[in-house]
């Protein structure tokens, strides 16, 4: 499980002219499911994204009560070391990464906090101010 995370004064998630997902000063997550990832896994790294002290002052999630907007992203697996194409190969398929990345959002939920998400198997618009700027790729 791979997770980009960035400290923002907002952000949103549009599908068809609709927010879905919107969240202010918090964490946008970014999430990428690769074949061998579990519910444990999930709940691992719901864990260390609510105590990971990026916010203002080294204050986690926890610490602060802030929200985090979840958002699917499969492209985090691409691979383009090889020619101009990204593969794909290293991450999971829809029907592996959909539960997981319910179950980091529901992981997440269970240990108190706001969670917002995208939608998943839509085009998405995510929009997002990044303050800091801060951002954190964690790979579990």
């Amino acid at each position: 499980m791979r997770a980009l995370i960035q400290t923002v004064s907002r952000a949103s998630v549009t599908v068809d002219g609709e927010v879905v997902g919107e969240i202010s000063d918090g964490l946008l997550v970014l999430l990428g499911i690769t074949h061998s990832d579990t519910t444990a896994t999930a709940e691992t790294m719901a864990r260390k994204v609510h105590e990971l002290r990026i916010l203002d002052d080294e204050r986690s999630a926890a610490e602060v009560g802030a929200p985090v907007l979840v958002v699917s992203q499969f492209t985090l697996y691409g691979d383009a070391r090889k020619g101009r194409r990204p593969s794909w190969g290293a991450a999971a398929p829809a029907e592996l990464a959909e539960p997981l990345v319910t179950a980091f959002g529901d992981a997440l939920r269970a240990r108190g906090v706001k969670v917002e998400t995208g939608r998943f198997r839509t085009h998405m618009l995510v929009e997002s101010v990044n303050v800091g700027p801060r951002t954190i790729l964690l790979d579990l």
